[in-house]
């Protein structure tokens, strides 16, 4: 009867329940599907525990109610990377007490890419690398391949959050790099590392300590299959900046965005070259989004884009074949693959343009994905072109948003976008309406549109 009561006490302070790794909420018993996002299979065991009311203390000292224009702000120098492209991505810099989580495929750069940023850190500034998944032999002969200097780069190989913590006190830091964070845990929970409660709980910490003390903390993460940070979801929540690789690990281009940015620009894109010296900033990355065709070729249509703060020029290519089947293939590669339907319609129904016979195949070159509406036009006249089999002239570039009626709605800063074409040598370019300039502007020719149907006749 004792040894009964005192298992039965046992399991219930062992008492667990089920996390869905996607949107973090609860449940009591194991479901097969999410009852809160209903993903599938996402939900895993994980331990409660009490936790001590101390990991909960406030970011700050007790503070009183004030009026916003009474309170102070102060504004602290941004750290400079040395890398001019990711510095653009983080909005001019690394902010002090700011928390960044990077997240990319596996072998794409993100620890290339850290390793660079600290070591040029670390000639003017104290910096602290955390590697978890690697050792410190590993670390170094990858710099000594990268040709990376690291006299004055202090390392540490650690997975325990509270030696991590002790190290940050006795060093004082003002750059911190977690690599990555799936891989700290901390003795306060029993959960084994990477689980959701570890990281959740990891990053928790880590944030509190960069807020208090004023120290730059860069996690990297993992990402799942589909593309997005694996673990909770409020990682996005607690961290000032979220970046993302982008494109192919065996091209020889990384895009890496913002997609959360406190401190600067959302959707920015900083664009490097991955060479045997590791990873370089691209100078004129527009060049690297068109291809160099000898003459000009059916379904390509250059589209003036606007990433962040910075215009860019990219060839949207479009091929339209026969249908062999009796449902039409629709596919889009870096552009919204919904939209292309609604798009093919309106050609249809304001243009005459009938492709419902057609398969269709949509791409922006150079592993950009474009999400912003102003691509509609150039998606509409590649598709056209290819469909007619017939060039669009040189020296074109367009942007505008199709409305479902066929109008061509104007698209936010213009003017950038117009400079940008004339500084890459294009003269002539289809824009919408309200964005043409009021002044001419010299050696270019501005084709304002209001309907598609303007937009076809003038491109021709």
């Amino acid at each position: 009867m004792i040894g009964s009561k005192h298992g039965d006490r046992d399991r219930r302070e062992a008492k667990s329940h089920y996390v869905c790794r996607e949107c973090s909420a609860a449940s009591a018993k194991w479901q097969g599907q999410c009852p809160a996002c209903s993903a599938w299979n996402t939900l895993e065991e994980t331990k409660v525990e009490r936790a001590p009311a101390s990991r909960f203390e406030s970011l700050a000292a007790p503070s009183t109610v004030e009026f916003l224009a009474d309170v102070a702000v102060e504004s602290s120098p941004r750290l400079a990377t040395g890398l001019e492209e990711f510095d653009r991505v983080l909005g001019g810099g690394l902010v002090p007490g700011s928390v960044v989580l990077i997240g990319g495929d596996p072998g794409i750069g993100k620890s290339t890419l850290l390793l660079q940023a600290l070591a040029s850190l670390s000639q003017a500034s104290k910096v602290l690398y955390v590697s978890g998944e690697e050792s410190l032999s590993q670390v170094a002969l990858r710099a000594a391949r990268l040709g990376v200097d690291g006299s004055r780069l202090p390392m540490l190989a650690e997975i325990s959050l509270e030696r991590i913590n002790a190290a940050i006190q006795q060093h004082l830091p003002s750059v911190v790099v977690i690599d990555s964070i799936q891989t700290v845990f901390t003795d306060q929970l029993q959960s084994a590392p990477g689980s959701i409660a570890q990281v959740r709980d990891c990053a928790a910490q880590l944030t509190r300590m960069a807020k208090q003390q004023g120290v730059t903390v860069v996690m990297i993460g993992h990402v799942t299959k589909e593309g997005a940070l694996a673990g909770p979801r409020v990682l996005e929540h607690m961290v000032d900046t979220v970046l993302y690789f982008e494109g192919d690990s065996h091209s020889t281009f990384r895009l890496v965005r913002a997609i959360k940015n406190r401190f600067g620009a959302v959707n920015e894109l900083g664009v490097f070259a991955m060479t045997d010296r590791g990873l370089r900033a691209v100078s004129n990355p527009s060049a690297m989004f068109l291809s160099q065709h000898a003459q000009p070729v059916p379904g390509s249509c250059v589209l003036v884009t606007q990433e962040g703060t910075r215009p860019l020029l990219v060839e949207i290519q479009a091929l339209v074949d026969t249908a062999h089947a009796p449902q039409p293939r629709r596919l889009s590669v870096g552009l919204d693959a919904t939209r292309l339907a609604l798009l093919l319609a309106v050609l249809h129904r304001h243009a005459g343009v009938q492709a419902y016979d057609q398969d269709v195949f949509v791409n922006a070159v150079g592993g950009v994905r474009i999400t912003e509406p102003a691509a509609d036009l150039a998606v509409v006249l590649a598709i056209l072109s290819s469909l007619k089999n017939r060039a669009l002239p040189r020296g074109l570039a367009v942007f505008g948003e199709i409305g479902l009626t066929g109008e061509i709605r104007p698209s936010p800063r213009g003017q950038e976008r117009l400079r940008e074409a004339v500084k890459l040598g294009f003269g002539k370019v289809i824009a919408p309406r309200a964005n043409a300039p009021k002044r001419g502007i010299e050696g270019l020719e501005v084709v304002a549109a209001d309907r598609i149907e303007e937009a076809l006749a003038a491109a021709w």
